[in-house]
């Protein structure tokens, strides 16, 4: 199996549902660490990529994914537009002129996309941030790739993978953003951008087990 452009359509689109079923959800973590609001960015945000997504559905997976993230750059607000949308513009960067995605491919995206999180927000393993969902998640699919499971077979891990990290932001100190000022205050509390991207790698899993 591969991960084809329309599989990328259906993924942003079930992107767009997810966030407006979570959006009180993440915008009650946020309000617990945070500014409150990162549930409404979220839905906003993906909403506007929904209304674009019938305008360039039929152009190649780099070109989906570069519009995605800088629709999200123009549309979202506080940290989370410049974190998301350059994870979706760096990982265009491999999928160029690409119509499906093999293993090793999903796993390139994936890796160039946290590595260009990583980059903006300065972020580190353990800052409790999207960073520590998503760099365990690469790790998890590369192995998948080395261990040459099928692409379902390691999309599952993958969400697993997530699940289990986004679970150990629980216990961080939060080291970057507006959740670093409550210092000791922030552990106990769930990070809402790394719950985010596990809720991504939930709905990429979605669409590819509907085949």
């Amino acid at each position: 199996m591969v991960i084809t452009k329309q599989h990328i359509v259906s993924w942003l689109q079930r992107c767009a549902e997810v966030f407006t079923e979570q959006r009180d959800f993440l915008t009650q973590l946020d309000s617990d660490i945070g500014d409150g609001d990162h549930g409404l960015n979220m839905n906003r945000g993906f909403n506007k990529v929904l209304e674009k997504l019938p305008s360039v559905a039929d152009k190649d997976i780099g070109f989906i994914l570069k519009n995605t993230g800088m629709t999200l750059l123009s549309s979202v607000g506080g940290a989370s537009g410049p974190l998301f949308g350059t994870f979706f513009i760096r990982a265009a960067q491999s999928t160029n002129a690409k119509q499906s995605l093999d293993l090793p491919a999903l796993c390139q995206m994936l890796k160039e996309g946290a590595e260009g999180v990583v980059m903006r927000g300065k972020a580190e393993p353990g800052d409790k941030t999207m960073c520590d969902v998503w760099l365990p998640v690469v790790d998890e699919l590369e192995l998948a790739r080395q261990g040459e499971l099928e692409m379902l077979e390691a999309l599952r891990h993958g969400v697993d993978r997530a699940q289990r990290a986004l679970e150990a932001t629980i216990t961080m100190q939060a080291r970057k953003g507006r959740a670093s000022y409550l210092g000791e205050r922030s552990i106990g509390h769930q990070d809402p951008g790394a719950t985010s991207v596990m809720l991504m790698i939930e709905a990429l899993y979605q669409v590819a087990s509907r085949e």
